[in-house]
């Protein structure tokens, strides 16, 4: 299976992960910001980040998405890092965010702690 594949199985598990605050799925709110898949490791990097670093749903949503990845057959490894910059706004929603990580697997260009 190729990488777009694999990448796209991991976007329909995460919308399948909703911010409670806000009832829309994290893929379509655009707080996750990467994707990176190694096919040969069978590894994935997931790098999202909270709507802010106080976010009162942040752990519930991070072990929703690692629950949520876990089915994911290509898969045997899966980090998740939250990064706080570029600092999530609401107007990321409107930035087809779910198309860019399936074709390029990243939405923003996140910056590591």
């Amino acid at each position: 299976m190729d990488i777009r594949e694999i990448r796209k199985k991991i976007i329909e598990q995460l919308k399948k992960v909703k911010d409670p605050e806000f009832d829309y799925n994290i893929v379509e709110m655009g707080i996750v910001y990467k994707i990176d898949i190694d096919p040969e490791r069978k590894h994935a990097d997931i790098i999202l980040t909270l709507t802010t670093p106080f976010c009162p749903y942040g752990g519930s949503i991070l072990s929703d998405v690692q629950e949520k990845l876990q089915s994911i057959d290509e898969l045997e490894t899966i980090d998740v890092d939250v990064v706080f910059e570029p600092a999530w706004n609401p107007d990321f929603m409107y930035e087809d965010p779910e198309e860019k990580l399936l074709e390029t697997g990243t939405f923003k260009e996140p910056v590591k702690d």
